[in-house]
């Protein structure tokens, strides 16, 4: 079985959730005796030709493929809003370009009923994302180097979260309750993944440069797995999401993880420690440190059926499925 893994992962793109999940994929699957997986791979007679993003690789790649194409879908329409500053003109490519494919793999139940909405009759599939727990795990030694490098002492109480900057991330709700709660310091690590694109550019750049002290954006960092290690505790407070590789990798560095009420975060990650609706609901929850402890204790254990080997496998059972 040939099977060509496509992921537009050059540039800001590269820290993108989407390229992240087909790349730890690739990895998963490089492993299996019998699947021989090429990454980006210019030839196009293929078994299988996987995409990830939407891009013009990406399209070139599934509009020559011989074999049969399948693009997970780790975007729809609704998901634009607050992220992207053209989404009404983006959002008119997704029905021509997701049509394209012969079948679609969802990670959700709603992302499924907007392309059946958008598509209906289409072929979908589901599966989840994948994680490299080996990558993402407790390190103390990456957790030294990164609190030195960004001035956090031993002593302090480090919350992160990992995102594009962009409102419907929760950026706006980090620097307030940063200047709310003082004695904690909060990391966000990310930036514009989609440059001038990204929602509210101007305005998110204003909030940052009169953020309080105590809240550092180092930006995009090549090893995000120490940023990670260094944190006590991930605060996820987007206001809509598929499923975020972000929590995997919080949950597999042995985080404890508090994420705004979203109905299908439940289901996909049972390890996340707490949720909350309002801002105010928060305060308890960030000074729970038993909770949090408790939490920590589970959550690699939570996303051991993420594990990028085990989700390797699920695809390649998969793809058997759709050749035979």
């Amino acid at each position: 079985m040939r099977v060509n893994i496509r992921v537009e992962n050059y540039g800001s793109f590269k820290y993108v959730g989407c390229s992240t999940a087909g790349v730890m994929l690739y990895e998963g699957l490089s492993k299996i005796p019998g699947v021989e997986v090429e990454f980006n791979s210019r030839e196009h007679d293929h078994d299988i030709t996987h995409c990830h993003t939407i891009g013009p690789g990406a399209f070139l790649s599934q509009m020559r493929a011989k074999g049969s194409t399948l693009l997970t879908v780790h975007s729809v329409p609704s998901l634009n809003n607050g992220n992207l500053a053209v989404a009404s003109l983006i959002n008119k490519f997704y029905k021509p370009m997701y049509s394209r494919y012969d079948g679609l793999i969802t990670l959700t139940d709603y992302s499924e009923e907007e392309i059946h909405e958008m598509l209906p009759g289409k072929k979908t599939y589901r599966m989840t994302n994948c994680v490299n727990r080996d990558r993402f795990r407790p390190d103390k030694e990456k957790r030294a180097v990164f609190r030195e490098k960004y001035g956090l002492s031993e002593d302090d109480k480090v919350i992160l979260q990992v995102a594009q900057q962009t409102p419907r991330k929760g950026i706006y709700d980090y620097i307030e309750m940063a200047g709310r709660l003082p004695e904690y310091k909060f990391v966000w690590i990310g930036g514009f993944s989609y440059g001038a694109f990204s929602s509210e550019k101007k305005e998110v750049e204003r909030r940052k440069a009169t953020a309080p002290s105590n809240m550092i954006f180092p930006g995009f960092v090549e090893d995000v797995a120490a940023a990670y290690a260094a944190a006590d505790v991930f605060w996820i407070p987007s206001y809509k999401e598929i499923m975020p590789m972000s929590i995997l990798e919080a949950l597999s560095s042995g985080l404890p993880v508090i994420a705004r009420e979203l109905h299908e975060y439940r289901s996909l990650y049972p390890g996340i420690a707490a949720y909350y609706e309002k801002n105010d609901d928060l305060i308890p929850l960030l000074a729970d440190d038993e909770m949090l402890k408790t939490a920590a204790a589970g959550a690699r254990g939570s996303v051991e059926r993420n594990d990028m080997n085990n989700v390797a496998k699920m695809h390649v059972e998969l793809y058997k499925g759709i050749l035979a």
